[in-house]
C-alpha cells in the first residue's frame, strides 16, 4: 500500500530535519579534529591556547570540548599536555578536510568571492551528502575546464 502524499511529505521533512540535527551534532567535533590536524602539520604540536585562539573561545570551552572528544575516542591528551588525534580522529579530520576542499572549490568555481567562499564553505561542509559532494566535484571540474579554455 502506498503512503498518502501528506505522509510522504512528513516523512521527507522528518528525515531532512534529522539529518540537519545530526550534522549540527558532529560539526564541533569535525571542526576541532580538522583544526588539530592542521596545527599538528603546521607547528608539530597542538595546545589548548592554539585552539582557543583559532576558534575565538575560552580555554575552558576548549577543555570541555576536548574532554568530550576524548570520550568519543577522537583525541588523546594528558592534563595540561598537547592534543593528539587517535586513528579515528585522524580519519574524521581527513574526511572533514576533503569535504571542505570540495565545497570551497565548488564555490570558487561558481565565482563566489574568496572571503565569502571561505566563510560559506565552513558551514556548508557539514551539511552536504556524499551524493551532493560528488556532484559538486563534477561541476567544479567542468567549470574549471571551461574557464581554462
Amino acid at each position: 500500500m502506498k503512503k498518502k502524499p501528506e505522509k510522504q511529505a512528513l516523512a521527507i521533512s522528518s528525515k531532512r530535519f534529522q539529518s540537519v540535527r545530526g550534522s549540527h551534532a558532529s560539526e564541533t567535533a569535525e571542526d576541532y579534529v580538522e583544526a588539530i590536524a592542521d596545527l599538528l602539520l603546521q607547528k608539530g604540536v597542538c595546545r589548548g591556547v592554539d585552539l582557543a585562539n583559532l576558534f575565538g573561545v575560552s580555554q575552558v570551552t576548549v577543555s570541555k570540548t576536548m574532554a568530550r572528544l576524548q570520550a568519543e575516542g577522537l583525541v588523546t591528551f594528558e592534563s595540561y599536555g598537547p592534543y593528539s588525534l587517535t586513528a579515528i580522529g585522524a580519519r574524521v579530520a581527513a574526511q572533514a578536510k576533503r569535504r571542505h576542499a570540495i565545497v570551497l572549490g565548488f564555490l570558487r568555481a561558481l565565482g563566489i568571492s574568496e572571503g565569502t567562499a571561505q566563510v560559506d564553505s565552513e558551514g556548508m561542509e557539514h551539511h552536504v551528502s556524499p551524493e551532493t559532494l560528488e556532484v559538486f566535484q563534477k561541476m567544479t571540474d567542468t567549470l574549471n575546464q571551461q574557464q581554462n579554455r
